[in-house]
């Protein structure tokens, strides 16, 4: 948990479709840009994008579900004349880039939906193909943000000009709320030796049976916990390189074509793997999944753990910074050791730590605590009451507010004369 990772949920989320059957339906084009075109099914999924962050169902609020097309349809089209413009620029998304944001937008969404299992079932495919169907909207996003930084990012403002904006806007730009300094301790709910033994015994006698000559097929539909098992028989599908987590794609590419992996772990579990199919650097395969699941138990051990590195600080054996250092999982914990720093008290993205901190006083520890990341104990070091911004106590922060004024306006008109260049033509009625 970082505040990188408070970021990527809000605007890097990885949204659910709600109903499988909706997807099924034959294709339309909904819109044509130039020489590019939108699909209905993509509109689909952006409206679906936004009823999972809002937690609401569009498609049971026929006025709410009106606006979103068009809204979403429009932002679409605007998409669509950018990346028309970038291509002309000859911008291109960093491969590396993407696997990095698409793997973390993955694993974020897993830990806020709960598992694996809640994803695949959702979208009736597994997280291979999942991944598969948003790498496209990760590299667009960031050709995007590069066009766009190529464009404006000599955006500055005067003095006078800072001045002026805050004389028109000062009654509409946010207060500075009353935020809290927090650092935090987390650890991981990972499965015991005892659960990873149970899985790899469960995977090893699935692998005796191939060696024995059963059916893959009919082992998959069986004995493999990836939720799609059922429907697909482990059938993967065609996929391309950077669909699959390292491991998993690493054992893949290494195999000739029908024959089966050996026991192969990632982060998901155990996996046994066959290659059906090679097309350059494309490839079917299928697998068996046993998944590596913390117990109770597991759950507990993590909790007392915390309880006893809260006791050492409270008593005075460790300092907070030191235990985090020593146990904390946040991968940031070299570079801040725990310190997660200022956020406003009533706009927590994962509002356990809202729940927290609130009874605290500065200095105090929290008791352990559960979120879709793991267990975590939290340490207040400090308070700032909410206020009015001004001009002599927070000049950086609205010369900020008024450069983001100034790029967004321009950015506006430029948009404007790309949709008058290029041809646009709404196939679908909204």
């Amino acid at each position: 948990m970082t505040r990188t990772i408070f970021i990527w949920i809000t605007l890097l989320t990885l949204f659910l479709v709600p109903s499988i059957n909706a997807q099924q339906l034959i294709d339309r084009i909904a819109a044509v840009v130039g020489p590019e075109i939108i699909l209905e099914s993509e509109l689909q999924t952006l409206i679906t994008q936004y009823g999972l962050q809002k937690r609401v169902n569009p498609y049971q609020d026929p006025v709410l579900l009106q606006r979103l097309k068009k809204d979403m349809l429009q932002r679409m089209v605007d998409e669509k004349l950018l990346l028309i413009k970038a291509e002309e620029d000859t911008i291109t998304a960093d491969e590396d880039r993407v696997d990095q944001i698409l793997n973390q937008q993955i694993n974020t969404f897993i830990q806020q939906i709960g598992s694996q299992e809640k994803l695949e079932e959702y979208y009736g495919k597994p997280v291979a193909l999942i991944k598969k169907d948003f790498r496209k909207q990760v590299a667009n996003r960031l050709i995007i943000d590069q066009l766009r930084g190529r464009k404006f990012q000599g955006v500055s403002v005067s003095r006078r000009e800072v001045e002026n904006f805050f004389k028109q806007y000062q009654d509409s730009l946010p207060k500075q709320e009353e935020t809290v300094d927090i650092s935090h301790i987390l650890i991981q709910i990972k499965p015991s030796e005892e659960s990873t033994r149970e899985a790899l015994a469960k995977i090893h006698n699935i692998q005796k049976m191939l060696q024995d000559g059963q059916d893959f097929s009919e082992l998959a539909a069986k004995y493999s916990q990836d939720p799609s098992a059922k429907m697909n028989k482990g059938d993967l599908g065609w996929t391309s390189r950077g669909d699959f987590v390292p491991e998993f794609e690493q054992a893949a590419y290494a195999l000739k074509t029908g024959e089966i992996s050996d026991v192969v772990q990632s982060q998901f579990g155990f996996h046994i793997i066959q290659l059906l199919d090679r097309q350059g650097e494309k490839i079917h395969t299928r697998h068996i999944l046993i998944q590596l699941q913390p117990t109770a138990d597991d759950e507990q051990r993590v909790v007392e753990k915390l309880k006893e590195i809260r006791q050492k600080i409270l008593d005075g054996e460790a300092t907070f910074e030191e235990m985090a250092l020593k146990y904390s999982d946040d991968p940031n914990v070299q570079q801040d050791k725990g310190h997660l720093g200022d956020f406003a008290v009533n706009n927590f993205q994962v509002k356990q730590f809202g729940e927290a901190v609130k009874n605290l006083k500065i200095g105090e520890i929290s008791e352990p605590f559960k979120t879709d990341f793991g267990y975590h104990i939290l340490q207040l070091n400090g308070t700032k009451a909410a206020r009015t911004l001004s001009l002599e106590n927070d000049w950086q922060q609205i010369e900020r507010f008024a450069i983001d004024f100034k790029s967004n306006k321009s950015f506006s008109e430029w948009l404007a004369k790309l949709r008058a260049e290029i041809p646009i033509d709404i196939k679908i009625q909204i």
